[in-house]
């Protein structure tokens, strides 16, 4: 496993950044100097994620979020083991947060399929570890940073169940989608049973107020079926 942690040479004088970097940055008004010291280090960040990324992201990448709480043997990790076997076999790369529960699932089918496997990971003050079914992760201190690589780096995301984090990814996807600042980019809900109260909450609530349009629900396509996944990726890249 290449690990590639999220630091880079730095200008003297910018301290190495640590877990407590966001949480400083979004904590309010602070002096101009800070805050020009907070962007220089996003600035080199962004830099890093480039750098550790395009070379090792030789085909089209499907990234797979979910929540790090399933243990193997529960259904939700072993349904994301088994797609990221089928998207490995389909020649795809395989990209999660890097960490355990589904996104190692996903990591350890693309690996047992003899895919490529790859964790974007974050600090946080109780760090999370890259799972060990890597075979290139790079680390970051900021999320928003870590999720514009996730997007960037993407073709297509499957939405497995998970928690806020899951749906902080969900969302801004689909707006991104949305008001066309990526296209081609399709999204797979999987676990159909976790996710029935959210159709719902879409349909009674979003749809019926108008604040969505009825083809905007056309931007998601909900499957248990690891196979089907892969194909409708597939059909919507085309």
């Amino acid at each position: 496993m290449a690990n590639d942690k999220a630091s880079v040479n730095l200008p003297a004088g910018i301290p190495a950044p640590d877990a407590n970097d966001e949480k400083d940055f979004l904590a309010g008004q602070r002096r101009f100097d800070e805050d020009v010291e907070s962007a220089t280090q996003i600035y080199l960040e962004f830099l890093h994620g480039f750098k550790a990324l395009t070379p090792v992201i030789d085909r089209p990448c499907v990234t797979v979020f979910g929540s790090a709480r399933f243990a193997p043997g529960h259904r939700y990790y072993e349904l994301a083991r088994q797609l990221g076997g089928e998207l490995a076999r389909a020649g795809f790369a395989v990209m999660t947060g890097g960490g355990p529960g589904v996104m190692e699932a996903a990591n350890l089918g693309a690996r047992e399929a003899g895919g490529l496997s790859i964790g974007v990971n974050i600090v946080l003050q109780h760090e999370q570890a890259p799972n060990p079914y890597l075979d290139h992760v790079a680390t970051f201190d900021h999320f928003f940073v870590r999720k514009v690589m996730l997007v960037k780096y993407s073709s297509a995301f499957v939405m497995m169940p998970g928690g806020f984090g899951t749906l902080d990814e969900m969302f801004e996807t689909l707006t991104l989608i949305q008001t066309r600042k990526i296209e081609q980019f399709p999204v797979v809900v999987m676990g159909a049973e976790f996710w029935s109260n959210f159709r719902d909450f879409v349909q009674d609530a979003l749809l019926d107020y108008g604040t969505i349009r009825p083809t905007d629900l056309d931007l998601v396509q909900v499957t248990d079926s690891p196979e089907m996944a892969v194909q409708w990726i597939r059909e919507r890249m085309a």
